[in-house]
């Protein structure tokens, strides 16, 4: 089966310094939903929603042989979210709750995960999808799917793998067949697709899968290439699978990440890329571009986690995430 259960506020108690605007954080104006009971909040003009969905599984992890424990993380993220600070005033927060793979029915699982974001989407609000594996990618396209003749869709990967491997059977779906499955469903349906990967590492990706992207025309980075020497051409490649997309999925494995700043993964990199200030400038300079109709945030193993630290790095993504839409909601256009 794959349930739905509705947003916990227990998850969102934390320390209170007052009440005033520039004192609040976020525990204090999330709103906990019951999506099958409520509508998510209206959001006015010159304002942005973002909707955290958890995604609890590990089939797609445990289907790849890889180490399980991710389906717990959504619960992880909260916790390290759940004091940051309301910086802006132009951002309305919700939890639109968690989606769970509590079988090896994982397809039904991403089919309902991509029924609810495509609810939080119709209401106008950004999906942040916390995993589970990076079986999540899948079910987060499956709610933002170009739906429009000639639509294109593109989605910029941070990982240390290409997610191209194609399923040997049709239930031979997993954590690292994400990406192809678009690509296929793409090509299927007349939408030209745009794929862009950073920090792909060549110890982790077997000649067949660097084959396939550059079949498909992908655009990728090594890990080694993750230096300020090769930032021009960063951002050059993200500049133009934006320009090039009309919708843009935005997805990190956090095992792109080195090990000492992300222990917690389902497959260790010690030799990965530092989540730098290069990087975070190039994580906002990507929401700012106002094509991103959805995040997720993959393979947190908070079993693996050393001091919290993976699900405190996890938090200040989703923290810059919301920065920057927070300055697209406040200039609009």
């Amino acid at each position: 089966m794959a349930t739905y259960q509705h947003a916990d506020p227990a998850l969102w108690n934390g320390r209170t310094d007052g009440d005033t605007p520039d004192q609040l954080r976020w525990h204090q104006v999330m709103h906990c939903l019951d999506i099958e009971k409520e509508p998510l909040p209206l959001i006015g003009p010159h304002h942005q929603g973002v909707a955290f969905i958890g995604f609890c599984s590990d089939e797609g992890v445990r289907r790849n042989q890889g180490r399980t424990g991710a389906a717990a993380a959504p619960r992880f993220i909260r916790e390290a979210c759940k004091n940051l600070p309301l910086v802006g005033s132009h951002i309305i927060l919700a939890d639109a709750g968690d989606i769970v793979c509590d079988t090896e029915d994982l397809e039904l699982a991403q089919e309902r995960l991509g029924n609810l974001v495509a609810t939080v989407r119709a209401a106008n609000y950004l999906p942040i999808v916390m995993g589970g594996g990076h079986e999540v990618a899948w079910g987060n396209f499956l709610g933002i799917r170009p739906h429009q003749k000639k639509q294109e869709f593109g989605i910029v990967n941070f990982d240390a793998h290409f997610d191209l491997r194609q399923p040997l059977s049709p239930s031979g779906t997993n954590s690292g067949t994400g990406i192809w499955q678009m690509h296929e469903w793409c090509m299927e349906n007349g939408h030209p697709f745009h794929y862009l990967a950073i920090g792909i590492q060549q110890y982790a990706n077997t000649r067949r899968l660097f084959e396939t992207a550059d079949d498909m025309g992908a655009r990728y980075f090594l890990a080694e290439e993750f230096t300020n020497d090769h930032l021009e051409k960063l951002v050059t490649a993200i500049n133009a699978v934006m320009a090039n997309s009309d919708i843009l999925q935005l997805t990190i494995d956090m095992d792109v990440f080195a090990a000492c700043h992300a222990p917690g993964v389902s497959a260790l990199s010690y030799n990965g890329i530092a989540p730098n200030a290069m990087f975070k400038r190039l994580l906002r300079h990507i929401v700012f571009s106002g094509k991103v109709w959805s995040v997720d945030i993959a393979e947190l193993n908070p079993r693996y986690d050393i001091d919290s630290r993976t699900a405190r790095l996890a938090a200040s993504l989703i923290f810059d995430i919301v920065q920057a839409a927070d300055k697209n909601a406040e200039y609009p256009g």
